[in-house]
């Protein structure tokens, strides 16, 4: 069997700062703690630190689940109109530069950043067979992390070595175009180096990198580069649909041959004395749960990040896919039986993907933190979608765009597509929306397509990004100037 990497991550509360951390392996349970230039001077120095570079993927749980909220997707929810207030506000489209959550994914991407640069750092420390594959994945990992940063915040400092104090004062928030040409050539780089087969389970590939790659092309309308990076992928990888949709969520659909990059959870209880998010589990999934639910197949949870009924109506009739991201929860009820609660802004509607599943009785930990539900950060499916897209939108080749389109809506059960011009990019928006519900990427579809008044209280020329961290701004002695309109 194959070991499967796990990881634990530590709170790094500032982009300067880079603490320690322990990470669990199949029979295995190293502990380091990386806390100067007296390291890296074996691969088990090199390969811990990547572990600690990895480990901040499973921040990105609040990345997902608030990339729905401030979207046309989902409401907040919760238990009431104050229950995490930082969400709540990104739901309704008055967040402000004081905001805990948008903070929070600011510290956990740059301490992510920061971890991923410690290893380029040092890089040429140490010699030993095999460290081209821990340097590839450590610049993966980073530009990750940076592609998280510029997609919330636009402009953000960059630096290829650690950030340490005092930077804050001196390095400028780097244009968009640097902080996209920064993870272009990581992910060049990672893609040139790396297999389609992971050394572990969970570990980056050529094609996570080169899926990412053209996803930053995507996102910058180089449509050209985009396309060819994801041909490239579609004809040479590995992948594929998963035949039976219904599966791909569950737990046997982890790591299948959709998946082309997945951020793995556990349901070891971590490190939570130190704060509720340091679990190994996915934490957005006991919040996405069903409010005091007793019945078949899931667990209660929070009841935050609920569908709208408009969601719900994107739907095609046919689709096979709506029962599998959608639980109508009145209607299961009266099919099984079981009972539930409501809670603020109660739909009807919860995320099924992410709802969490029933455990052995001797599962470890709390169970709305450890969840073991993997994230699929990269589908295959949405790889094909993207495809679709930049040879529609560049006008490329719209024979591929209705190819990679109808190869998705076949396996949802739906008729192709023939449509051409903007009725053909429409429907790629259209099947987007459908076959990657409650899976993060609705709000930046939109604004990257120039579509965000569709939210209910967007604003132009302000809620295309997320507000700098009011703390980072201070900090930065009038270095760093606030996105416009916050």
């Amino acid at each position: 069997m194959k070991n499967k990497l796990t990881y634990s991550f530590i709170v790094v509360f500032t982009i300067f700062g880079l603490s320690g951390c322990t990470d669990d392996f199949v029979e295995r349970t190293p502990v380091y703690s990386i806390d100067s230039e007296n390291y890296f001077n074996s691969e088990s120095d090199y390969y811990n630190a990547l572990i600690g570079a990895y480990d901040l993927l499973q921040s990105t749980y609040l990345n997902t689940i608030l990339g729905e909220i401030a979207s046309d997707n989902t409401l907040a929810g919760g238990e009431s109109a104050t229950d995490v207030i930082g969400w709540q506000q990104v739901d309704d489209m008055i967040h402000t530069p004081v905001n805990s959550e948008i903070k929070r994914i600011w510290d956990f991407m740059y301490a992510g950043v920061n971890r991923a640069n410690y290893i380029l750092e040092f890089q040429d420390k140490t010699d030993f067979e095999g460290k081209a594959i821990i340097i590839a994945e450590a610049r993966f990992l980073r530009a990750y992390y940076y592609f998280e940063l510029v997609k919330w915040f636009g402009p953000v400092p960059l630096k290829e070595t650690r950030f340490t104090l005092g930077d804050e004062t001196s390095i400028p928030r780097s244009p968009v175009e640097d902080v996209y040409a920064l993870i272009e050539a990581d992910l060049t780089f990672a893609s040139n180096t790396l297999s389609y087969t992971a050394p572990q389970i969970g570990r980056a590939t050529k094609g996570s990198a080169q899926a990412l790659l053209g996803k930053a092309f995507l996102y910058q309308d180089k449509f050209t580069e985009a396309a060819n990076v994801f041909e490239t992928l579609i004809n040479n990888g590995p992948y594929d649909l998963v035949s039976d949709y219904n599966t791909l969520f569950e737990s046997q659909g982890e790591n299948g041959i959709e998946s082309v990059f997945e951020v793995q959870y556990t349901d070891v209880e971590g490190a939570s004395f130190l704060c509720l998010q340091c679990s190994e589990g996915n934490v957005a999934v006991g919040f996405s749960g069903v409010r005091n639910y007793s019945g078949p197949i899931f667990t209660s949870g929070f009841s935050f990040n609920v569908p709208t009924q408009e969601v719900v109506d994107a739907f095609e009739a046919g689709d096979i896919r709506k029962d599998v991201a959608i639980l109508d929860i009145e209607a299961w009820a009266a099919e099984t039986g079981a009972t539930f609660g409501t809670g603020y802004e109660h739909t009807g509607y919860f995320n099924r993907k992410y709802l969490p599943r029933k455990r052995s009785a001797d599962a470890a930990g709390d169970l709305n933190l450890t969840n073991p539900n993997n994230y699929r950060a990269i589908r295959f499916a949405d790889v094909l979608l993207m495809a679709a897209e930049a040879y529609a939108r560049g006008g490329l080749n719209e024979d591929k765009a209705r190819l990679y389109l109808n190869r998705v809506r076949t396996r949802a059960n739906l008729s192709d597509v023939t449509a051409s011009g903007n009725a053909l990019i429409d429907a790629i928006y259209a099947e987007r929306r459908t076959e990657l519900v409650g899976e993060g990427h609705r709000f930046f579809d939109l604004v990257r397509t120039n579509r965000g008044s569709e939210i209910d209280g967007f604003s132009a020329n302000r809620h295309e990004l997320f507000p700098i961290p009011f703390e980072e701004i201070q900090f930065s002695n009038g270095n760093w100037q606030q996105n416009q309109g916050y």
